[in-house]
């Protein structure tokens, strides 16, 4: 594995964090650079993707770089047959850095494992979404003015959220308060809440969307049921449509209360949220472009200034 990888958001450590974070912060005053001119990065998007693989592909034009890859999988080998493997070692001979997203949970690791060539993970099925997670808590920062001691309530699909599961495990450096909002059959997986209690993190579990609960928030991340992670549509159509926030329900909260989502959404926040000061989801995915210019450059090891 390429140690400039990054796979999974525990692959780095405190201190990574906060340095890219800085970096995110030089790229949103300086995002047009020619520091990649020579690099060609391959997006490898094996499932659907807006947001991700367009501000993927902005960074390293900004940057100077150049993009190739495909964003729909019908079209490329692996219809006929090629295996994971052997795309992975294919591309390696034309790219310099490998994005790539996959329904599979573990696909992003074992691109590691077949190319020396460094991969970042763009989203491996319900597990882990490492670029998301700095975005976040880049948005995070720039609306709270910090990330310690803060109370972030989780909703909607937190089984399958593969951002959710990144976030959790991202905030255990900043000792934060937890409320995870979702029906039982989408609840936050055993895995995570023992996350939770071994790091000491504190949290609660709830399937009402209270106004306690919100008044209680800094950060409401609000989340869509996936419906193509649903084998059973009877399932999907029983609990799609549970937690839902308007403007209305806004009323009473933190003046500091900010409200995410890592899109696309569907009916979780009514449009009415739009034009209130705390929706923040857009601008948080504007934040991807800059979190992900210095995520790309710490994958090819390039020094840039801090902020």
């Amino acid at each position: 594995m390429n140690p400039n990888s990054l796979v999974s958001i525990s692959d780095i450590d405190k201190e990574e964090i906060l340095r890219l974070l800085r970096q995110a912060r030089y790229f949103e005053n300086h995002p047009n650079q020619r520091i990649l001119e020579g690099k060609v990065v391959a997006t490898l998007f094996f499932e659907p993707s807006t947001r991700t693989r367009l501000s993927f592909e902005t960074a390293v034009n900004r940057l100077g770089g150049r993009v190739i890859g495909f964003s729909d999988a019908s079209t490329t080998s692996s219809s006929k047959g090629e295996t994971l493997k052997d795309t992975i070692k294919m591309v390696s001979n034309y790219a310099d850095l490998i994005v790539m997203r996959h329904y599979l949970e573990g696909a992003a690791r074992y691109a590691t494992e077949v190319t020396d060539i460094p991969v970042i993970n763009a989203g491996d099925g319900a597990h882990q979404h490492p670029s998301q997670t700095m975005l976040d808590l880049y948005s995070i920062y720039k609306t709270q003015g910090r990330l310690d001691d803060l109370t972030i309530t989780l909703v909607g699909d937190l089984k399958y959220g593969r951002t959710v599961h990144s976030l959790l495990e991202a905030m255990q450096y900043f000792n934060p308060t937890f409320n995870f909002v979702a029906c039982k059959e989408l609840q936050m997986p055993a895995e995570y809440r023992q996350f939770c209690t071994d790091k000491g993190m504190r949290y609660e579990e709830s399937t009402d969307f209270s106004p306690e609960v919100i008044a209680s928030s800094d950060i409401i991340y609000m989340t869509r049921v996936q419906r193509e992670r649903f084998t059973d549509i009877m399932e999907y159509e029983k609990v799609k449509n549970l937690y839902n926030l308007n403007a209305a329900m806004l009323e009473g909260s933190k003046e500091n209360l900010r409200v995410l989502h890592p899109l696309p959404r569907v009916n979780e926040i009514d449009q009415d949220v739009d034009d209130s000061p705390k929706a923040y989801y857009f601008q948080q995915a504007k934040n991807g472009l800059f979190a992900r210019q210095a995520i790309i450059c710490r994958a090819l090891g390039i020094d840039i200034p801090e902020e």
